[in-house]
């Protein structure tokens, strides 16, 4: 009867922080991020603004300050920087596109026209009729896809428009959030402390300390990941004959991390443009990298994360899966170290959510 009521205990524990923190991360994030990204940036800089207070024995306020503001302003100069660079990159394609079109897309479009021409001269004249009412509907087609476009556009680039100004109001609240946190963070941090009991406090403490490791253990993982994929486009790029294949290899692995652009959203448009201008095994050969790619990914990424935070490839698969469809790129990160977290946690005995088998047990017990 004891060991029921602990189960009920520890399971109606579990849906309710497995509730929570669905909530948090579904609904009360995107209210609350400015200030939880500030207190993410805090965190980050509290040791720099430690080592100069420290050296340079200025108050504490005034080198958080300082801190802060280097951090913002260097970011925001290597955005500006890049969105100049990208701004021109665009405009100069922008310019170049009728010399493209009239060198690569025009004398493919003649060709595929004149082709279509002569086999529809030689066709039987009694399926001319059909042919004419499928050209027909293609066309309505077309066009009904290019006004759905068009409003579409239109449709995001108003509600980019109307976002702007709640964007620069978030921008604002959490760079002027991270000051204040900075300048008090040890403060609040044990005002927060202080009203927890001592189990609550070592629990606290224990999950911060897991959390922080497990963090940078998934950014590492990521990193050999990316190395992993900028190695096979490297040498596929240059085995296709593609120039400067190292630096674009580079570039797409760096898109490689974003779960829904990732390496697809270069190589994929890259291999359908290169189709366009009549570039055939080109293409094919693209899209083979590309599939090659995809599939070494995803065979790697659930060992080398799974074995990183200490959980099996096929719950670091699912928790991966299920965290990206629920809240895109936090859950691909959030999911596993939560389930990492949880296991943690009942290793420790800290809490008790389901039994381990006698080779955990021994260890738990010999650590």
């Amino acid at each position: 009867m004891e060991k029921r009521t602990k189960f009920i205990i520890n399971f109606l524990y579990f849906v309710i922080i497995i509730a929570l923190a669905f909530f948090v991360l579904r609904f009360a994030l995107s209210f609350l991020f400015p200030f939880v990204a500030a207190l993410f940036i805090a965190y980050i800089l509290r040791r720099p603004i430690q080592f100069i207070t420290t050296k340079t024995q200025l108050p504490r306020k005034l080198s958080a300050i300082l801190v802060v503001l280097v951090f913002y302003v260097t970011i925001g100069t290597l955005l500006v920087l890049g969105s100049i660079r990208a701004f021109s990159y665009v405009s100069d394609l922008i310019q170049r596109l009728p010399q493209i079109y009239l060198r690569y897309v025009n004398p493919v479009m003649i060709d595929l026209f004149d082709q279509l021409e002569h086999a529809i001269q030689q066709a039987d004249p009694s399926i001319l009729d059909t042919v004419d009412y499928l050209w027909n509907q293609l066309m309505q087609s077309l066009r009904g896809i290019v006004s759905n476009l068009s409003l579409t556009s239109m449709e995001a680039i108003s509600n980019i428009a109307s976002s702007l100004p709640m964007l620069f109001i978030r921008l604002v609240l959490m760079i002027i959030s991270t000051f204040f946190i900075a300048m008090d963070y040890e403060a609040l941090s044990a005002f927060c402390m202080r009203q927890l009991s001592d189990k609550a406090q070592n629990v606290v403490r224990q999950i911060k300390q897991y959390v922080v490791g497990t963090l940078f253990v998934c950014i590492r993982s990521y990193a050999l990941i990316m190395s992993i994929t900028f190695v096979e486009l490297a040498v596929g790029l240059t085995l296709i004959g593609i120039r400067n294949s190292v630096l674009i290899a580079l570039c797409i692995a760096v898109f490689d991390i974003l779960p829904v652009l990732g390496t697809g959203g270069i190589m994929i448009p890259w291999a359908v443009i290169s189709a366009i201008l009549g570039d055939f095994p080109g293409a094919i050969k693209l899209a083979l990298l590309y599939v090659f790619i995809t599939v070494v990914r995803n065979i790697i990424e659930p060992k080398i994360v799974g074995g990183q935070i200490g959980l099996h490839p096929v719950i670091t698969l699912v928790s991966m899966f299920a965290g990206v469809q629920l809240f895109g790129v936090v859950g691909l990160f959030g999911f596993p170290i939560g389930l990492s977290l949880l296991s943690y946690l009942n290793r420790t005995g800290t809490i008790h959510l389901f039994k381990m088998g006698s080779k955990e047990s021994d260890e738990n017990t010999n650590s």
